[in-house]
């Protein structure tokens, strides 16, 4: 954690080496796949947050180096212009997740084809959530935060991220089978 900031925090060296990151990446990139907008190789991509192995396997898919954030992403400025952005599992961290997005609005190329996958936990019972989220979003507030930030869903899916055997831990793992679910959107900006 930083600074004594309980949401902000930096990603975690053992982040992605069990099996629900595993998971959370590979559906991740297969709604990546799943989409005819983008056309590959992309010039180029933006990566919000830190480096990743996800980033690595976005370059492999869409044929192109990404780059990666380094501003606070409450309140910095993002430049350049890509016809990619993904911003995977960041806006619930943020105090300010409209800032991210109208940001990223900014660097999204103006091409009609240009594209931003955004995903976040959908909202569970406070019992359940992490201590790092700031937002957790019921899909109400998920949807206006779009709408106002100036995009426009082009697909959508949610899916779990725990594997059955998991689920059979105890009653906690049983809740969060059933809550612990994973948004996914493909953006478009809207004129």
């Amino acid at each position: 954690m930083n600074s004594g900031q309980p949401f902000r925090t930096a990603i975690a060296p053992d982040w992605g080496s069990d099996a629900a990151s595993r998971l959370r990446w590979e559906r991740s990139l297969a709604f990546v796949r799943g989409s005819a907008s983008v056309a590959l190789p992309a010039s180029g991509g933006l990566e919000i947050g830190d480096r990743t192995a996800m980033t690595t396997m976005l370059e492999a898919h869409f044929g192109c180096s990404f780059a990666n954030t380094t501003v606070d992403l409450d309140t910095g400025a993002i430049r350049g212009c890509y016809p990619v952005v993904t911003a995977f599992e960041v806006i619930e961290h943020l105090y300010n997740p409209l800032h991210l997005l109208l940001e990223i609005r900014g660097v999204l190329d103006p091409a009609p084809s240009s594209r931003l996958f955004l995903s976040t936990p959908v909202w569970k019972p406070a019992i359940l959530q992490s201590p790092e989220h700031f937002h957790e979003m019921p899909e109400r507030a998920f949807s206006a935060l779009l709408s106002r930030s100036g995009f426009s869903v082009v697909r959508r899916e949610t899916f779990g991220i725990r594997s059955p055997l998991y689920c059979l831990r105890g009653i906690r793992p049983l809740l969060r089978c059933f809550f612990e679910k994973i948004r996914i959107v493909e953006l478009a900006a809207r004129d």
